[in-house]
């Protein structure tokens, strides 16, 4: 909308839009940004609960996962599965903060799925296949915390 005097600046948006209170692309914007903090609150606790069953399943059983090649980054299956679980809880608590759209939350859960996607990553020659499945979720949840950031974080 315009104003009646047309020498009183109008508060502009992207793309040169005018912005006033009727502005059409305010509730898409919010939609668009709790459909993307839902999405990245709900992958991210995913991950950490198969994080969390992950280390549990090292650290219970060391005869679970397969040893072959040894590489340089090799520890104790049991070691493994602590980090795992340690990464796992604190992604569980910064995907809750992701849901409840706290912007810490969303700084925290980007390291977080970095840190895990780095253990997972180190951890390909225990479980190969697995290990890839958690990278790749973790790759989503860094997409889409980062383009929640980008766009300004919360609402």
């Amino acid at each position: 909308m315009s104003s009646a005097n047309p020498s009183v600046p109008q508060p502009v948006g992207p793309g040169n839009v005018p912005m006033g209170p009727y502005d059409p692309t305010y509730g898409a914007t919010k939609s668009v940004d709790m459909t993307a903090s839902a999405f990245a609150g709900t992958v991210l606790i995913t991950v950490a609960v198969f994080q969390v069953l992950q280390g549990i399943a090292a650290v219970a059983a060391d005869d679970v996962y397969v040893t072959g090649i040894e590489y340089v980054y090799q520890l104790d299956v049991t070691s493994w599965g602590w980090i795992h679980i340690v990464v796992g809880v604190l992604a569980l608590v910064a995907g809750a903060g992701v849901l409840a759209r706290q912007t810490w939350a969303y700084v925290t859960g980007i390291i977080l799925a970095v840190v895990a996607s780095l253990a997972n990553f180190a951890f390909l020659p225990y479980y190969p296949i697995w290990s890839l499945v958690i990278l790749a979720f973790n790759i989503a949840v860094i997409w889409a915390l980062s383009s929640l950031l980008a766009r300004g974080g919360t609402y």
